[in-house]
C-alpha cells in the first residue's frame, strides 16, 4: 500500500546505533566486504571502505584482485586486505559468514568477471549495497539484475545509472507534462523499487529512496541544507560505503539508505566548500558530537 512521502530525520536512528557502541567486540558490530576494482582503478573502493569503517562497522575488509594489492596496501591501515580473484576466490571468502554486509560496483570496473563477482554476491542472500560499474554491467539487460535482487539490497544509482537501468520509466520522467499530475521522481523510485525488488536510492540534489512497497523518503540537499560541493568525483561512493556500514551495524536496508544519506549531506555541510570525497567520511564524528552523540 503505498505511503506518504517523507522528509526524514534520522537523529534517533544515529542515537539508537550509537547507543550500542559500548556493548560486544568488533564483530557484533558488522564485517563489512568491499570489493576493489583492479591496478589503476582502486581508489572508489578505498573511499566506500573507509566510509564504512568510520560510520561504525566494527571491520571492514577490502577484497582485491592480484594486480592491485601492493597499490591498495600502501593505501590502507585500519581497514584489512584480502585477495580475490575472481568469481571463485570470492565464493570461498564468503564462507566466513561473519561478512555480513557487502559492498559492490565503485570503481569494480565493467570487465569480464564483474557480472560473476555480482550474482555471486546475490546468492548469498545478505546485505549487499550495489553501485556504480556493479549496476552498469548490467545495462544491456538489466533483467538479468533484476532477477536475482532480494529484499536486503540496496541498489545507489544517479541519474545516468538509473536511466540505463530503467530507460522506460526515465523516459516517463523527463517527458513533458501535457496534464495533471505530473509524473515526478517520487513516481519513478517508487516504479523502479517495484521493478528490482529492493530499496533503490535515486541520487541527486533531492536523493529519492523507495521500497518495492512504495514507501518512500526524500533526502533534500536544498535551500537551507544545500551542499553543492556533494557534486564531485568519488561522493557516491562513500555514500555506499555509509550504507553499507550501517547494513552491518545491523540496520534494515530502508534505514541504513535514509540514515547514510542524511549523514553523507550533513558531513559535507560540516566540511564546507573545497570538499572532496576522502574528506566526507573524516567529518562524522563531528557531525556526531553536533548531534549530542
Amino acid at each position: 500500500m503505498e505511503q506518504d512521502v517523507q522528509t526524514v530525520d534520522c537523529k534517533q536512528s544515529i542515537a539508537n546505533l550509537l547507543s550500542k557502541a559500548g556493548d560486544g567486540h568488533k564483530y557484533s558490530h558488522g564485517h563489512a566486504l568491499v570489493l576493489s576494482g583492479g591496478h589503476g582503478n582502486t581508489g572508489a573502493a578505498r573511499l566506500a571502505a573507509r566510509g564504512a569503517l568510520r560510520i561504525g562497522a566494527g571491520l571492514v575488509t577490502l577484497g582485491s584482485p592480484r594486480s592491485a594489492m601492493f597499490e591498495n596496501a600502501a593505501n590502507l591501515t585500519s581497514i584489512m586486505l584480502r585477495q580475490i580473484d575472481g568469481a571463485a576466490g570470492l565464493r570461498e571468502l564468503l564462507e566466513d559468514a561473519r561478512f555480513n554486509a557487502l559492498c559492490l560496483g565503485p570503481g569494480l570496473g565493467i570487465r569480464a568477471d564483474t557480472q560473476a563477482l555480482v550474482l555471486t554476491v546475490l546468492k548469498e542472500k545478505r546485505p549487499t549495497v550495489l553501485d556504480a560499474d556493479a549496476l552498469n554491467r548490467f545495462s544491456a539487460k538489466p533483467e538479468v539484475l533484476f532477477d536475482v535482487l532480494h529484499k536486503d539490497c540496496v541498489i545507489t544509482p544517479h541519474g545516468g545509472e538509473f536511466t540505463r537501468l530503467f530507460p522506460d520509466i526515465a523516459e516517463k520522467l523527463a517527458a513533458p507534462t501535457t496534464s495533471g499530475p505530473s509524473y515526478s521522481k517520487v513516481d519513478a523510485t517508487r516504479e523502479a523499487a517495484g521493478r528490482a525488488g529492493c530499496v533503490v536510492v535515486f541520487k541527486g540534489p533531492d536523493t529519492v529512496i523507495a521500497t518495492p512497497d512504495g514507501h518512500c523518503s526524500i533526502n533534500s540537499a536544498q535551500y537551507e541544507r544545500s551542499a553543492p560541493w556533494l557534486a564531485t568525483a568519488g561522493s557516491g561512493d562513500v555514500l555506499a560505503g555509509f550504507i553499507a556500514g550501517l547494513m552491518a551495524r545491523g540496520l534494515a536496508p530502508m534505514q541504513a539508505a535514509e540514515t547514510g544519506a542524511w549523514l553523507h549531506v550533513e558531513c559535507a555541510r560540516k566540511f564546507g566548500p573545497g570538499l572532496i570525497a576522502e574528506d566526507l567520511a573524516d567529518q562524522l564524528p563531528s557531525v556526531f558530537r553536533d548531534l549530542g552523540l
